[in-house]
């Protein structure tokens, strides 16, 4: 019967005529396309039959009267001045099920990885769609193991959280988010490679994320060769996918690499477009997107699941004030800064704790918990000003007890959230050593 009732649905939406254009420039990415006024509308796709073997998909991304601006999917090889282009009904839809767990597909949601054609799921899902009422959602839920010791202790992530992770280009971003894919509690992950290097995919499926994290894991890939709009709908395709198994009641984690070059892939389109360029060369409508695709992540309704998300941003020159990083930052629950410096000292993860922080504290966490995590903190400040100082030499032992402190534990804490990629932490355990690191040392004996 469910399969009656979803063929008839789909029997429904079919468009009872077929509407044609004619391609009458190609600017570059644009192609213009007339004959489709009053049917065209913002976000539609075209199906234009060039002189190629395969016919290019393509989507509605301006109108100007009866002209319709159109962005290809792929390469516009073979378009021609007049090349029929065909109107296809509705926006982009996918039809996922559990068949697709280990599977890695494109922004459109094509089998890329070679291991046969996707099976589908019932009932269609749009690709851009908004996310939940924000009255009627869910609240965060509780702490989420992610296996990493530094996160764990001073930056935790919670069930339907959204966090950021900042970082410079080679500092560890890849590695950091093949450890929480593998190690943090949830039934699915679902992980968007946006604008990744081509060559990169494979290493990061075989070598970091391994057999058994890709068995409960989704990937769409997009790499940085492809058109701007495909780039731009595989971060979409991310959260519809997403989204499907919330909507099964489970808990799904969503990592996201990166949102930076989702955002350059916007601001492509809308210079294509005829945007007038704004900060840093960045568009309006890259602000005006930016919070529509992290807001779909988050709690679900009551009786759904929830997308805890994990979203890198790429910033520019290590500029953390850069005009993406400051518009994510005021968006996500928290943020997570990896340090070059840190990573050149070869400590990996290499998080800078000082300048990382997650919304959830401090009710995250139980109060012994938190005390340990405070005190750290404040050990952790106390040496990074005067680490300088220590390592010249001008800072002279008993001038001040709380340096002394800060001297003797400090290094003892970095080396504690320190691990490798094969070394997974436990939250129990870290906080363990880290309130046996800062108690008091027992007073010795008095001699007899």
């Amino acid at each position: 019967m469910t399969q009656l009732i979803g063929l008839a649905n789909a029997v429904r939406a079919l468009s009872p005529d077929r509407r044609f254009g004619t391609v009458v420039a190609v600017r570059g990415a644009l192609i213009e396309v007339t004959g489709l006024a009053g049917t065209a509308r913002i976000g539609a796709r075209l199906v234009i039959h060039g002189a190629g073997d395969h016919p290019i998909q393509a989507e509605v991304t301006g109108l100007d009267r009866d002209i319709a601006h159109c962005l290809p999917f792929s390469d516009p090889v073979g378009i021609a001045s007049g090349t029929r282009a065909e109107l296809i009904a509705g926006e982009g839809r996918i039809r996922v099920c559990d068949g697709w767990l280990g599977r890695t597909v494109d922004g459109l949601g094509r089998a890329i990885d070679g291991k046969g054609v996707l099976p589908l799921g019932l009932v269609p899902r749009a690709v851009k769609a908004p996310p939940p009422p924000a009255a009627s959602r869910a609240r965060v839920g509780g702490r989420l193991a992610t296996g990493v010791r530094a996160l764990d202790l001073f930056a935790p992530l919670c069930s339907g959280q959204r966090l950021g992770l900042f970082s410079g280009s080679g500092v560890g971003k890849s590695v950091l988010l093949s450890m929480l894919a593998r190690w943090t509690e949830c039934d699915v992950a679902v992980i968007g490679l946006i604008g990744e290097r081509g060559r990169e995919v494979q290493e990061f499926i075989e070598d970091e994320l391994g057999p058994a994290g890709l068995a409960r894991s989704m990937i769409v890939v997009a790499t940085s060769d492809e058109p701007a709009l495909m780039r731009r709908q595989a971060a979409w395709t991310t959260l519809a996918i997403a989204e499907h198994f919330r909507d099964q009641g489970r808990q799904v984690l969503c990592l996201m690499d990166s949102v930076t070059r989702f955002a350059m892939a916007q601001r492509e389109i809308g210079l294509a477009s005829g945007e007038p360029p704004a900060t840093k060369g960045y568009t309006p409508t890259v602000f005006a997107e930016l919070p529509r695709l992290l807001e779909r992540a988050g709690p679900g309704l009551p009786g759904q699941g929830a997308i805890t998300g994990l979203f890198t941003v790429l910033v520019d020159g290590d500029d953390h004030n850069e005009p993406v990083a400051d518009a994510v930052r005021g968006i996500l629950d928290g943020h997570v800064v990896l340090s070059r410096r840190i990573a050149e000292r070869g400590r990996y993860p290499a998080i800078d704790i000082l300048k990382s922080i997650s919304r959830t504290l401090p009710d995250c966490l139980p109060p012994l918990f938190n005390a340990a995590r405070v005190e750290a903190r404040r050990l952790l400040a106390t040496y990074g000003e005067m680490e300088e100082m220590v390592r010249l030499g001008a800072y002279k032992s008993g001038a001040s007890a709380e340096v002394d402190a800060a001297v003797a534990i400090a290094p003892q804490i970095e080396a504690l959230i320190g691990q490798g990629k094969d070394d997974r932490g436990d939250p129990a355990a870290a906080f363990a050593a880290l309130a046996a690191l800062l108690a008091p040392a027992e007073p010795a004996e008095a001699a007899p």
